[in-house]
């Protein structure tokens, strides 16, 4: 085998606690992830030489070690103790610095693809281990379908998959820091928690009405006072019947979640009119059963 491909989901928070600062300067989180089908698609493919290239549809990318592609490829090949010359094409949908794991979930995909096309036999827990050194989202885009995510992102549980719904996802026009989010969210200030807990109760109950009415992003009191067309999104997708929606990660791109396809689909109409997103998507949830 020369040439493998893999679909890289991207993902959203239902729920985003966070506990703590840590020592460390990270924090610890508490959080309920859940993939979603806006996804990147990579083709791995051995050539000869000792060079990792990455080709993209996305000028912007770093194609150094800079990338997270390039890292974990460089990480599966030391591991191996190889020097496979690799390409490795990347056709980027989820929209880049958008709080949905895209760097992330392509890591992820690269490290399960060259384990595959390397017949690496790398275990699920080494890969793991190996996805945490990239970023924290890493092992959970490894891990992939729903789960409760705690330390720094990287203590996982896999959950049963939430029930069907449709999705509607915006991201507008603006990057956000998630270092400049984390360095101004005040922790001991925090009036209110999520309740992961109850939410991961209602998971597990298949009660949609349980989980929507816990979504709930304590980053939100940080990147939505800085970028109010956050919260413009937020308001345009409950009055367009959205049951609830949520900025995901740390920003900037917000979901609804809808009762029907067809609700989404409005929605995405009024959505696109508002001009309020550069990026609009309707979508499902992915679990890794599926």
């Amino acid at each position: 085998m020369d040439q493998i491909k893999r679909k890289a989901y991207g993902k959203i928070n239902l729920g985003l606690d966070v506990l703590r600062r840590r020592p460390d300067g990270y924090h610890d989180v508490k959080m309920i992830m859940q993939m979603v089908s806006v996804y990147d698609e990579l083709i791995f493919e051995k050539v000869a030489g000792n060079e990792i290239k990455i080709v993209t549809n996305k000028s912007e990318l770093p194609l150094d070690e800079n990338n997270l592609i390039y890292k974990a490829a460089k990480l599966i090949l030391e591991r191996l103790n190889s020097d496979q010359g690799l390409i490795i094409t990347l056709e980027k949908n989820i929209p880049i610095a958008a709080g949905m794991a895209g760097g992330s979930t392509d890591a992820a995909a690269t490290l399960l693809g060259l384990n595959e096309l390397l017949e690496g036999n790398i275990s699920l827990d080494e890969l793991l281990s190996m996805g945490v050194k990239i970023g924290a989202d890493v092992p959970y885009c490894i891990l992939q379908g729903t789960a409760l995510s705690e330390g720094i992102g990287e203590v996982l549980t896999p959950l049963p998959a939430p029930p069907a719904c449709a999705l509607l996802i915006g991201k507008p026009d603006i990057s956000v820091s998630t270092k400049y989010v984390y360095e101004n969210l005040h922790v001991d200030a925090l009036e209110k928690h999520p309740d992961i807990d109850g939410m991961r109760k209602a998971i597990e109950e298949q009660d949609l009405e349980g989980i929507t009415s816990r979504m709930e992003n304590v980053l939100e009191t940080v990147t939505v006072l800085k970028y109010p067309i956050i919260g413009q999104i937020k308001q345009i997708m409950i009055g367009e019947g959205a049951i609830n929606a949520l900025m995901s990660g740390s920003g900037p791109t917000v979901f609804g979640v809808f009762a029907s396809k067809e609700q989404a689909e409005k929605a995405k109409k009024a959505l696109e009119q508002s001009k309020l997103c550069a990026d609009v998507f309707t979508a499902e949830f992915v679990n890794s059963n599926e």
